[in-house]
């Protein structure tokens, strides 16, 4: 009896206990739960990105792309006198081919008003099909005509039946970029621009500035009496 109970004894004593295997089971879920932080590090080191749910990033945005296939000279001057003209794209203003009808025969004077008159009406056209997509616009509006210089003023003066104090920064920006890299005015990067008013006319300057921020960047001009 006395060697029946001892054995009884040891086996309670090495048997493991309710409580400890409560226990285990907590401790097994934890270890478990620590190891997904270090996973997704691990993953991390390796470029990969850990997710829980699948995901659909969907097709790549599309990006302005500010280019257009090359033109056809030839076709250009079989229809007038080719020219470039500023157009905006993104936050900046870009060169777009244009032609504008030009008589021949025209005196010097009268051939710079019908260029600045016909760049102008481009700057005023909407952009082709092909130049939305690729991201162009305009902000000059239709209806802008270019006159002579008054008594006065230098004589490169191009009086516009709108004010260019009253048009929007970017309108007057690529107005004065387009005319001063143009037969219509003396080709050092400036214009001399009125209005319809009796206010003295001012020249303006086509900066990189105005080029690359023309919403924010005026054209820098100066008083041009007297010139």
């Amino acid at each position: 009896m006395r060697l029946m109970s001892l054995m009884s004894t040891r086996r309670s004593s090495t048997a493991p206990s309710g409580g400890a295997g409560a226990r285990r089971g907590p401790l097994v879920a934890l270890g478990r739960l620590a190891a997904v932080p270090a996973l997704a590090v691990l993953l991390a080191g390796c470029g990969i990105r850990a997710t829980e749910v699948p995901t659909n990033f969907g097709p790549a945005p599309s990006r302005v792309q500010c280019s257009l296939a090359e033109p056809d000279v030839a076709a250009q001057a079989a229809r007038g006198l080719p020219v470039q003209v500023f157009l905006l794209c993104g936050s900046s203003l870009v060169t777009v081919d244009r032609t504008v009808r030009v008589p021949d025969g025209a005196a010097d004077s009268e051939r710079r008003i019908l260029v600045a008159q016909g760049l102008l009406d481009q700057l005023a056209t909407p952009p082709s099909p092909a130049e939305k997509e690729a991201g162009y616009s305009t902000d000059v509006r239709g209806g802008i005509t270019v006159g002579r210089p008054r008594a006065g003023d230098p004589e490169d003066t191009l009086r516009l039946s709108t004010a260019p104090d009253s048009l929007t920064s970017y309108a007057l920006a690529q107005i004065v970029c387009t005319f001063s890299d143009s037969a219509a005015a003396e080709g050092d990067g400036s214009v001399v621009l009125g209005g319809p008013g009796a206010e003295s006319p001012r020249r303006y300057e086509c900066t990189d500035e105005v080029r690359a921020r023309p919403g924010s960047t005026e054209p820098p001009s100066r008083d041009a009496a007297g010139e």
